[in-house]
């Protein structure tokens, strides 16, 4: 039986993270998708990769990380893993920064 593999795209920081993982799922924690047993390439090849490598280092240690929902561009099951890489927002013709917003926002209109 083969284990599915995810890509997981997310904004953080001012940045666009694209990872792979074992376990993709929503958790009990209200508002975060939780992401397990992240997939990094093997270190049998003699060429290395300085974005997986900034990848793999930060992510060093961590067991599960919780993503928030709204930081999430789009999560694909894939039939094997590629390269994780952290790049930069692409639209540089925009000097805009997006803030993290709420998914749920509480209505100000009292009907009155």
């Amino acid at each position: 039986m083969n284990k599915s593999i995810y890509r997981v795209i997310f904004y953080n920081e001012g940045k666009v993270y694209e990872i792979y993982a074992k376990e993709v799922y929503q958790g009990e924690m209200y508002g975060f998708i939780e992401v397990e047993e992240l997939i990094f390439g093997e270190r049998s090849s003699v060429v290395v990769d300085p974005a997986e490598e900034r990848l793999k280092a930060e992510f060093e240690g961590t067991t599960r990380t919780f993503i928030p929902m709204h930081s999430i561009v789009r999560i694909d099951e894939v039939e094997k893993e590629g390269v994780g890489k952290i790049s930069a927002v692409s639209d540089k013709s925009s000097n805009v920064t997006h803030l993290a917003s709420p998914i749920y926002t509480p209505n100000n209109d009292s009907g009155k």
